[in-house]
């Protein structure tokens, strides 16, 4: 236990401690003095750019380094810097590394040192230069800070949704201030100045001085400040060597510790873990490095080597040509296992534990006796987190598994979940990998973004193995990497499409959630038309083949794919498509080659473009469906010499498609028109656009009889339907004179029953019986039913003797009032069933 607490030291109520995470490989002769350098949060990666004294010099290699190739140039990448002078390094949230120039540009390079894309901070920028740049992160985003030379300040909080903001002027300030520093409150992004003892908030709107509650008296100007990793935390370096530390909005103070140093820091952090009760900054001069707290008390250490300071969230990385070290606060449960004569229930199961290695009656016997009441919470005490992180983390899962043995009610899940998430830190934690993560910040980060991470690295098969291992749902996990893995390998230019095709789908086969579309986009935007085309093969969704084909002109075989598809949603798209970027002639001729687009834009055609749709027609030399054309057409027409127009275009084109019936109706439609417009102008009466029934209704209906009889007569309509529209228009009009002269005319060929209902319709008993006794045999029942003449219809049904016709008329006897007539039936009803 003793050899655990050898690096520990104390400061106030808690102890710290500085462990070696890796040995750097850079082998640089004057270590960090001559580079600009920055690191990630999270164990990310490091970028460092290399200048002269006091000049930068841009003919110098730019190296990217992920910490786990220093020693190995695995995927380290150096290249000569070209562009201007670097003001300042930063990484994003999506491990991106930006480079800040001295005329405002920003350029962004990915982790393997490829130019992704570059933007400004403004115009204004490029004449007074920058001075000073910060890189910060925010909920929106990874943003980025400048100061000029004109001592203006301009924000973007969000690089990837950049919206340049230019904060107002700081009174008094000439050049460029103290120092300077970027706070995030109320998910707003502001700056804090400190213009020699006085301090400044700039937001978007406004220049308001503030002033630290407590801050000592001595002090005549602020020097240096730092934010905390959860920018709740401020810390301001004095010039009379205190160090203020409070809440970053000025409201509250923590402590104010002397530190007996007046010279300005290199660097400033603070070390605090999330729960902890304690403010603690770690300061960092040439080859010192001091750790303040609540108290006078601090801890110093000495470097070897120039460092620099990466916040993290629980801790603080110190990081220099040799070494990549971890500075944090040793938490409280440590802290009581492993401090001198601890008697606390972990520190005594971890005890046993050894014993019991060594003899095992004796191991067991040193439990104490309450350990069955306290037993879970030891166990688990052995296993918290921040044990985990030691280099003796085996012993404390080995002695939390010897106490779960003792229990029957100890939850196995966190003991399950502890030992993978174990596994999994020690994967990236290796040298080989180089992300020295913590329990804590692995939590915060989540296994997704982890799995990013590794991604971004191109470690794909240690993520394919996390993901298995975690169990992690395959669209989220394998999936994910696969498909990141398929867009890295169609960028190999070494290899033929046809070789990298079939790997990537030998690779994928069928795994879930991996659209083979975003690959094919990946190689277009390479350059790769073919290999695109080739991938497509494999995406089972037409939808997402469609618009790629498209963008990558192969309309033809993109019309293909939507009419195999079945979505004619789909069709009309890439219809579309083809409309607008082709000529009207090679646009018809691809339609014939397709008949179900060519129906499809038809029938598009006929709703929204008509005169499309007899091009289309004319095209095909489709004279029958030109002809429909003409005919549709003509009812949109108002004059009537248009409208003839239209129809005559018509027969001539049913006359071409040898339509004789098309022709000869078409040739009668127009003989009616004229018919209607000629006895519109003699009679007034409006009857353009009637068809032949409603003209003869509506002539019989005004009394044009005689008109009626010669549209009758020239369009041949038939007897039968021309008595009954004269049948029912007289009746309708009750002229029942003229309804029996027609009646008498000739013989009716509709008979005469429809005369007797019409009548009895329209409330006329009395015309009616008229032409009953014109009504056949086999309707004269019917008819005297009809008019309500029970005696007359059994009189018709006896003497047919119909058995069915007698029943019928029974059916509405009353046996009170016709006694008579229903002994009558029954008894002919009887005889007519005998026969």
């Amino acid at each position: 236990m003793a050899f655990v607490t050898a690096n520990w030291n104390p400061l106030g109520e808690a102890f710290y401690r500085k462990t070696e995470l890796y040995e750097m490989g850079w082998n640089l002769k004057d270590g960090l003095r001559d580079c600009l350098l920055a690191a990630a949060p999270y164990g990310g990666p490091i970028g460092k750019h290399f200048w002269k004294k006091y000049t930068l010099c841009s003919t110098l290699p730019m190296s990217f380094f992920s910490p786990p190739f220093f020693s190995t140039t695995l995927y380290s990448k150096e290249s000569h810097w070209k562009s201007g002078v670097v003001r300042q390094l930063g990484w994003t949230v999506c491990d991106d590394l930006l480079c800040i120039q001295e005329d405002g540009t920003v350029l962004i390079y990915d982790l393997f040192g490829s130019f992704k894309r570059h933007f400004s901070m403004g115009n204004e920028v490029g004449q007074s230069q920058v001075v000073e740049a910060k890189v910060f992160h925010s909920p929106y985003g990874t943003g980025v800070a400048i100061v000029t030379g004109a001592s203006r300040f301009t924000l973007a909080t969000n690089i990837d949704d950049l919206k340049l903001r230019r904060l107002p002027e700081v009174p008094g300030l000439q050049g460029a201030p103290t120092c300077w520093a970027v706070l995030t409150q109320d998910r707003q992004s502001k700056v804090l100045v400190a213009n020699g003892g006085d301090l400044f908030i700039l937001d978007y709107t406004a220049c308001t001085a503030v002033n630290p509650p407590g801050l000592s008296p001595q002090a005549s100007s602020i020097v240096h400040m730092c934010v905390s990793f959860s920018y709740k935390y401020l810390a301001l370096f004095t010039d009379s060597g205190h160090v203020w530390m409070g809440s970053a909005n000025l409201k509250e103070k923590l402590s104010e510790v002397e530190t007996k140093v007046r010279n300005p820091p290199k660097q400033m952090a603070w070390c605090r873990r999330p729960k902890s009760r304690q403010p603690s900054v770690v300061i960092m001069w040439d080859r010192h490095l001091l750790v303040v707290g609540e108290g006078k008390d601090t801890i110093s250490y000495h470097l070897e080597d120039d460092s620099i300071l990466v916040p993290e969230m629980d801790g603080v990385r110190i990081i220099n040509g040799t070494n990549h070290e971890l500075l944090q606060e040793v938490p409280a449960s440590c802290e009581e296992i492993f401090k001198i004569a601890s008697m606390a229930p972990g520190a005594l199961l971890l005890e046993a534990h050894k014993e019991y290695e060594v003899n095992v009656a004796y191991g067991i016997n040193m439990l104490p006796q309450n350990y069955m009441d306290k037993s879970i919470g030891t166990a688990a005490h052995c296993l918290h987190p921040h044990h985990t992180e030691m280099s003796d983390r085996h012993q404390h899962i080995s002695a939390a598994s010897f106490g779960k043995c003792f229990l029957s009610n100890f939850p196995p899940e966190l003991f399950v979940i502890m030992c993978r998430d174990l596994r999994v830190l020690n994967a990236v934690r290796d040298y080989t990998v180089g992300i020295p993560l913590t329990h804590t910040q692995f939590k915060q980060m989540t296994v997704q973004v982890l799995i990013d991470r590794l991604v971004y690295r191109k470690l794909y098969p240690l993520a394919i193995e996390i993901c298995r291992y975690l169990k992690t749902p395959e669209y989220q996990g394998v999936s994910r990497v696969l498909k990141h893995w398929a867009c890295c390998k169609v960028q190999q230019k070494e290899e033929s499409d046809e070789v990298i095709a079939r790997t990537i789908s030998l690779k994928l086969g069928e795994a879930a959630g991996i659209s083979y579309s975003e690959i094919a986009t990946k190689a277009y935007e390479c350059g790769r038309t073919e290999l695109a085309i080739k991938l497509l093969e494999f995406e089972p969704r037409s939808g997402e083949q469609v618009p790629l084909l498209l963008k990558m002109k192969r309309s033809q075989l993109a019309l293909s794919k939507a009419i195999e598809s079945g979505d004619t949603d789909l069709v009309y798209t890439v219809v579309t498509y083809l409309k607008n970027e082709m000529n009207r002639g090679d646009f018809f001729m691809t339609l014939r080659n397709q008949p179900v687009a060519l129906s499809l834009y038809r029938q598009f055609c006929k709703h929204q473009e008509q005169d499309t749709l007899k091009d289309l027609f004319n095209q095909d030399d489709d004279h029958q469906e030109l002809g429909n054309f003409y005919v549709k057409a003509s009812y949109k027409e108002k004059r009537l010499e248009a409208r003839v127009a239209h129809l005559q275009s018509a027969v001539d084109e049913y006359n071409k498609a040898k339509n004789e019936f098309a022709a000869k109706t078409t040739e009668e439609e127009m003989r009616l028109l004229r018919f209607q417009k000629k006895l519109e102008e003699e009679k007034g009466e409006s009857l353009v656009g009637f068809s032949l029934h409603d003209t003869l209704r509506t002539l019989l209906a005004v009394g044009l009889h005689k008109h009626a009889e010669q549209l009758y007569k020239d369009f041949k309509v038939p007897d039968k339907r021309f008595w009954w529209l004269k049948l029912t228009a007289l009746a309708e009009k009750e002229d029942w004179e003229e309804l029996e002269k027609f009646a008498k005319s000739k013989k009716s060929p509709i008979g005469y029953l429809p005369f007797v209902e019409v009548c009895v319709k329209h409330h006329n008993k009395y015309e009616a019986k008229k032409y009953v006794s014109r009504v056949t045999p086999e309707q004269k029942v019917k008819a005297h039913l009809a008019v309500g003449d029970m005696e007359g219809a059994a009189d018709a049904a006896i003497e047919r003797r119909n058995e069915g016709e007698i029943s019928t008329i029974l059916s509405r006897c009353s046996p009170t009032t016709d006694r008579a007539l229903v002994e009558r039936l029954n008894r002919a009803k009887s005889t007519a069933a005998k026969k």
